[in-house]
């Protein structure tokens, strides 16, 4: 018996017994990965647009914090550093409704991503690093970097 039709006896099975079925779509893989702010007390909130390899304003300065918007479904621990030194981050679930502007998720909107924050702890210049892999097929990994001033 091949395995489709193993699959298909089991769902009838489980309908005929009155359980009931739950279907789910399949999260997406990874299919963006960018940083679209840094924040400082010297800079307040800079943009950054794509293909910015470094920041346009002198953000050293202690407190800088990176946004990294993350489309897709990737692993929950993420690979994140400046000049190679980790730095922690926190991560919220991002929805985008029919317009097709991301915003933050309300109970019955569809999440189709997330955006992490993350807070240089003192650092104060140098190579950012994101990088992260799907949680599904086909486990492609995704990275951006972006230089700090």
């Amino acid at each position: 018996m091949n395995k489709y039709w193993m699959k298909a006896c089991g769902l009838i099975a489980l309908l005929l017994t009155g359980a009931p079925a739950a279907f789910a779509a399949s999260a997406p893989p990874l299919s963006e990965v960018k940083v679209i702010k840094v924040q400082s007390a010297s800079c307040g909130l800079e943009d950054i647009t794509d293909g910015q390899v470094q920041t346009r304003c002198d953000h050293s300065a202690p407190g800088i914090k990176v946004y990294v918007l993350e489309i897709g479904y990737g692993q929950s621990q993420p690979q994140a550093a400046l000049d190679g030194f980790e730095v922690n981050g926190t991560r919220s679930p991002v929805c985008a409704f029919d317009n097709g502007n991301l915003t933050e998720c309300t109970p019955g909107s569809k999440t189709v991503g997330s955006l992490y924050t993350f807070d240089l702890a003192g650092r104060q210049e140098g190579t950012f690093t994101f990088s992260n892999t799907s949680i599904n097929a086909p486990r492609n990994t995704m990275s951006t970097q972006l230089y700090i001033k």
